[in-house]
């Protein structure tokens, strides 16, 4: 067994595209996704399951139909399965999705921002 650490900001050097969660660790059914993100995302649910979100660098807001949470770096919040969302960042945000294995970025929305979810750095 390999045992070499992963480092999350050698690993996010290599994403230029910005949406485009990468993963970088699987741990049993789960996958860690890196993903550069600016602007505004699209309007989504995921209705089978949470989704976690830890700010590296910058500020995301999680927006949501009835208000929002603001994250810095260093913060994690889970949003719960069919809660629709909107993450923003206004300046560029470096962020760490925890989620299953397959769970498409866009959600059930779909759109020209969905990314594969089976792409590894």
């Amino acid at each position: 067994m390999e045992r070499i650490p992963i480092n999350l900001l050698e690993k996010a050097a290599q994403i230029k595209e910005l949406w485009t969660p990468k993963i970088i660790a699987r741990m049993n059914d789960d996958h860690f996704k890196l993903a550069r993100v600016k602007g505004e995302f699209v309007w989504h649910s995921h209705n089978d399951t949470d989704e976690a979100f830890l700010v590296l660098q910058g500020k995301l807001t999680i927006q949501f139909r009835d208000g929002a949470v603001t994250l810095e770096a260093g913060e994690l919040y889970v949003v719960p399965r069919g809660v629709e969302h909107r993450p923003v960042a206004h300046q560029e945000c470096l962020i760490l999705l925890i989620e299953p294995a397959g769970t498409v970025n866009t959600g059930e929305a779909g759109g020209d921002l969905t990314a594969p979810a089976d792409a590894w750095i």
